[in-house]
Formats: structure tokens, sequence, C-alpha cells
């Protein structure tokens, strides 16, 4: 969800929040039959140019393959904020500001460019008792990353901010459902209950000095020093680092590359259009203790993007890596669901 400082303000909505005190895990009475979901019709915009470049074309520290604007008559599609690749086909799943799961297969055109988002299904994040989660305080999700087992998808690990947590879900034929299993985090997280508390989740990768353990990056907590509060859970990698953002942008999300190296996705306001900054962190500077910094890949502002919230890796038709971002259109009529593709230069 924008913090305070973005589109709510500056172009003038309100974003009124639901009751809080909600308690997630044990909140809404006994299990209830959920809804069977059925597929939704996504309509994709395709989207030629970026900065003025055409798919295959280089912008800025990557290569652009296209993108697609999302639209839905459907008035549970939207507020997109985390994302995860569950299969090799291109199915993906997302979270949004309302608590639910978006789940489909993103379909590519004969050059490899993003041509639409087919068989989406929208359901409801689930407690722990198997039941909706009971308040708008407990829907906010922020974050999802992608859990395998051996080399496979198997689950997706979920970050909330607000009633701020993290919970993890099983898969099932590439989409998330079932009851939440909490993931325990630190005191001084669990008890930053804002919108602008854990943004970003993300699990690092076997090549990362870090292999296996989950990062947590808020984006509202920040030390004395400005920089952004972060936590490593793992076994062998547990402990604070930091994370130093852009000026004027606050991170949204996360991934790491196949080689250990962290993307760390930016975003903010600046003279009422939205910027973006999506910048790269070596694998070695990603250990606790650290202060991460990161170089500068891609920077944009106006109309080429709009409120970047999600960003996710995963290997695209013609066998590059992408690096898939997607905007949070937080259910406004004047901001837009994208998603861009790009990948790093051969």
């Amino acid at each position: 969800m924008t913090r305070p400082a973005l589109a709510t303000r500056l172009l003038g909505a309100a974003i009124v929040a639901g009751g809080a005190g909600a308690a997630w895990l044990a909140g809404g009475g006994p299990p209830q039959a959920l809804a069977q979901a059925q597929e939704e019709t996504v309509i994709a915009l395709p989207l030629h140019s970026f900065a003025g470049v055409t798919a295959g074309g280089r912008v800025q520290g990557l290569i652009w393959h296209g993108g697609i604007e999302m639209q839905s008559a459907v008035d549970t599609f939207g507020g997109l904020s985390g994302l995860g690749f569950t299969g090799a086909d291109g199915r993906l799943a997302m979270v949004t500001d309302r608590g639910n799961f978006v789940s489909g297969q993103l379909i590519y055109d004969e050059q490899h460019r993003p041509l639409s988002l087919v068989g989406v299904t929208i359901e409801p994040i689930q407690n722990s008792k198997g039941a909706e989660l009971p308040r708008a305080f407990a829907r906010d999700a922020e974050a999802l990353a992608v859990i395998e087992r051996g080399g496979a998808p198997a689950a997706v690990r979920v970050g909330f901010e607000n009633l701020t947590r993290v919970a993890d879900f099983e898969l099932v034929d590439g989409k998330p459902t079932g009851p939440a299993k909490e993931v325990p985090i630190p005191a001084w997280l669990t008890g930053t209950r804002t919108n602008e508390s854990l943004e970003a989740v993300c699990i690092a990768p076997a090549a990362s000095p870090v292999a296996g353990s989950t990062l947590l990056l808020t984006e509202g907590v920040v030390d004395d020093d400005g920089e952004h509060s972060a936590w490593l859970l793992g076994h062998n990698d547990r402990g604070p680092l930091s994370y130093l953002s852009a000026r004027g942008t606050d991170p949204s999300d996360c991934a790491f590359l196949p080689n250990g190296d962290l993307l760390v996705l930016e975003r903010g306001i600046a003279f009422l259009n939205f910027t973006m900054t999506l910048k790269r962190v070596p694998a070695a500077e990603v250990v606790p203790g650290a202060r991460m910094r990161g170089e500068v890949l891609l920077a944009a502002s106006g109309p080429d993007v709009d409120n970047m919230e999600a960003v996710a890796v995963h290997s695209g038709p013609d066998g590059t890596t992408r690096i898939t971002l997607v905007s949070d259109n937080n259910f406004n009529e004047w901001e837009r669901s994208l998603l861009l593709e790009f990948s790093l230069p051969r």
C-alpha cells in the first residue's frame, strides 16, 4: 500500500483503513466454506516501448522486453503488491492490499514479449484456521516469495503490513491456498503495526552466502543513519542489516538473482509523477550486519511507470533471466496495474 507521502496525499485520494485490533490467527471464528474460485477475465493492453526504447533495446542497465497494462471489470482485481513465479510455464501468483491471492499464467508472443494474463483466479487469503482474514487491518499483504523444495516451487511466503507478520501457504497446481502457517519474526518488527512496516520479503538462492535465508526489508522503519531496517531469517544466517535507498524513494519489494545478487525495487513520488528505482546489491553484501547500498540498474518516472510495488525473477521463454515488475493501482481509477519485463545484458 502506498505510504502517506505517495499518491494518496499528492493526488488527493483518501484510503480508509479498516478497524484495528483483529487477531489474525484466531479471528473470524470457526472455518467457513470459502467461495469456489472462478476464472476472471483480465484485459491486457500491450506496452510497446519504455523510455522511447522498443522491445530488445537497452534502457540504462537493462534490456526491455515489453509489458502489458492489466484491466478487469472484477472489483477484486487490483492492489497488486507482491509477485512470484510458481511454474516454468509462466504461472505466477500475486498478493493484494485487500487480502487476496491472484493467480494466473503469463503468455508471451512469438517475439517473447508479454502478451496476456490468462486463467486468472482470485481467492481470499486464509488465516491459520482456514477462514478469511476478518479485518482490513489484517489483510494488507505486501510481499510474496516462492519457496522451493527439491528444486520446484512448493509454497509461498507472504509478508503483511499493518498487522505485521509473515506466513507460508502451500501451492496446489501453481496456486497458493490453504490455511496460513505462521513464520516467527523479530518482536521489533511484529510491534511495528503501520502501513510502512514490512514491505519486502525474498528468499536467497543456493548461490548466495546466506542460501535459504529469508530477507525481510521494511519501508518506513528507518534508523538514525536514514537506512531502512532489515532482518535475515535463517538457521545459520540470522540477524539485522540495513539498506540505503535512493533519495526520494523507499523499498517496495526485493528478489534475488540466481547468482545471489539482490534486486531491490524502490518507488516514490516527484512533481505529481510516480518514480521508481531498481538497484542491484552484490551477494557478498547481503549478510547479517551489512549496510546494503547497491548500484542503480534502472531509474524512471512519468508515464512509463506507476506505483511500482512488486519484482520477481524467473526464466523467460527465450532462456533469459527475466526481471518482472508489477504496479499497485490501489484500486484507484487514476493508477494502473502494469507488468513490465526486463533482463540483464548478456
